[in-house]
């Protein structure tokens, strides 16, 4: 696994390393049991609202948002307690560990992902994640778009970005070129809209699962990327 190079892994989290499709799942059965069904919608739509506005999730925001337009519906508490405490160790996709850890060995494992400022920290923390990371994470609103404050706190000889949005993919392909390999992971509703998929260019490896990643060496990965467009 050792490599001359010094090689930085980038993973995600949202379906990439931890199964975030499941844990909406879990949250809608949970809403429709506290609120009811249309409260539930109303909940989501505040949801949708605010990641226009903000451009990233925010779950514990549309909480807020909901009891500001339900100022007597206590059940909403017992919603926050629900997400505060989630299970997200229980969502981690198989294998999802060992190929952080395998790699981590190779050269430097950092999470690179989006999110708020509490309940995506509070996800890795539970999940496992910043520990196995040993405190590499980094969260952004956009992280394409700060890909120089990546390398700067992580230089390296080359990347090896692990994530299932292929969007964010080819803006770092776009960014970085052949100093970085990228990697497709096809798991969860981003990864499988084909309409989307199909409308940016391929990725240097696509995977069906994260644990197929443990199949590959750390040069196969450098040369994937470095030959790549």
């Amino acid at each position: 696994m050792a490599s001359a190079q010094r090689v930085v892994f980038l993973f995600d989290v949202d379906n990439t390393l931890l199964d975030n499709d499941r844990v909406v799942e879990d949250l809608m059965r949970h809403l429709r049991r506290e609120v009811g069904e249309e409260r539930q919608r109303q909940y989501w739509r505040f949801f949708e609202e605010l990641r226009a506005e903000l451009g990233y999730a925010d779950y514990l925001g549309a909480l807020q948002r909901y009891r500001l337009a339900y100022p007597r519906d206590f059940h909403i508490l017992a919603v926050s307690h629900y997400l505060i405490n989630y299970p997200f160790a229980n969502r981690l996709f198989p294998s999802s560990l060992d190929v952080v850890d395998r790699f981590k060995a190779a050269g430097t494992a950092v999470i690179l992902s989006d999110g708020d400022v509490v309940f995506q920290p509070l996800k890795i923390h539970r999940s496992g994640l910043y520990e196995t990371t040993e405190g590499n994470v980094l969260i952004y609103i956009h992280k394409e778009q700060e890909l120089d404050d990546v390398a700067a706190r992580y230089p390296a000889d080359h990347y090896v970005i692990v994530d299932d949005k292929i969007r964010i993919l080819t803006a770092v392909k776009k960014a970085w070129g052949g100093k970085v390999t990228t990697v497709f992971v096809r798991q969860g509703h981003y990864a499988n809209d084909a309409r989307t998929v199909a409308s940016y260019p391929p990725a240097d490896v696509s995977l069906g699962r994260i644990g197929e990643l443990l199949d590959y060496e750390v040069e196969t990965l450098i040369d994937a990327g470095s030959k790549a467009r």
